[in-house]
């Protein structure tokens, strides 16, 4: 059974995954296993997954068959198991807590050999539609605090199947990171009375160093501060909180604004390894005011080690003023 454990000096969450128990001999150097062979995601092996939670796929075909364009299942080995009671206890100085919440995949495209970055506008927008209408629907269970969407793409990035695909983890508390964020933020709202990533995009817009593309609704630029060579943000023009709450036009904007940014990390970086989150608002609304929801695109071009994990301070080689230039020169 999953199992929250609190650490009482930086008060973070950690998420103990029993049902992804590995034993020493399972950590050695990771090999690709789906390059060829077996994939439980293909065509076809549609019920080797759990059942489908979402899918589009044409009326007359049945659920967990062929057909589907996107599909959306649990988890075979979560991290949290959305059939558990929350509930918390003590073991001796220690807080712990029930491993509840819930763990899907999305699969983006039959297509095992593709990747988010070649995908066309439609199949993109469609990946978009399935991350919202599984964010809305896992929100309305209220003992949900935060849920994150992310994908992980290639073995150094996190990925255990090479089948092009996104994840959603929806928890009882919100990440320390997340609250990092809210803080900063709240903090400069209290200050200035404006959004910091509202002024973020004006000063980028000013300066026009960073941004690597914009459309009518999004504008995606290299920040400031980046800790990675070749970070990129996605930030909505119009101030916004929510994710869940971008509508129809926004959909299909974001979804080429996203596409585009991570096919030039492909062209640039020759299909590097990423993680991207979408980090937004709790889903009990903090931050509505001085939060804006947004994207990070972290390629894993470098390796934190020591000095990174003992300060907190990242090393970064490339100037996201430098990244931003190779990034907006490649041709879509």
């Amino acid at each position: 059974m999953p199992e929250y454990r609190k650490d009482p000096v930086v008060k973070r969450w950690v998420i103990i995954a029993t049902e992804r128990a590995k034993r020493p001999h399972d950590f050695t150097v990771p090999k690709d296993k789906n390059k060829s062979g077996f994939c439980p995601f293909d065509y076809g092996n549609e019920h080797t997954t759990p059942p489908e939670v979402l899918a589009f796929r044409p009326e007359d075909t049945e659920p967990n068959t062929p057909g589907w364009w996107v599909r959306v299942v649990p988890n075979k080995f979560p991290a949290v198991d959305p059939e558990l009671e929350i509930q918390k206890y003590g073991h001796g100085m220690y807080d712990a807590m029930t491993g509840f919440g819930y763990h899907e995949v999305i699969i983006e495209t039959p297509d095992h050999n593709s990747t988010f970055a070649l995908l066309d506008d439609k199949q993109a927008t469609e990946v978009v539609w399935a991350y919202v209408k599984r964010f809305n629907a896992i929100a309305k269970d209220q003992r949900i605090k935060y849920i994150l969407i992310f994908r992980n793409h290639g073995i150094m990035g996190g990925a255990s199947l090479s089948h092009p695909h996104s994840q959603i983890i929806a928890i009882p508390s919100v990440p320390k990171r997340v609250l990092e964020e809210l803080n900063g933020a709240k903090d400069y709202f209290d200050y200035k009375e404006r959004c910091v990533f509202c002024d973020m995009i004006s000063q980028e817009t000013i300066e026009n160093k960073r941004i690597v593309e914009e459309n009518e609704a999004f504008i995606a630029f290299a920040p400031y501060a980046s800790r990675f060579p070749f970070e990129v943000w996605i930030v909505p023009k119009v101030h916004s909180h929510n994710f869940g709450s971008i509508d129809e036009n926004e959909i299909s904007e974001f979804a080429k604004i996203l596409r585009n940014i991570l096919y030039r990390i492909y062209k640039v970086l020759d299909n590097p390894p990423y993680n991207f989150v979408i980090h937004t608002s709790p889903t009990y609304e903090e931050g509505k005011i001085y939060y804006h929801w947004h994207v990070e695109i972290m390629p894993r071009l470098t390796r934190v080690a020591g000095f990174e994990w003992g300060s907190g301070f990242y090393i970064n080689p490339v100037p996201p003023e430098d990244a931003a230039k190779y990034l907006k020169e490649v041709e879509l």
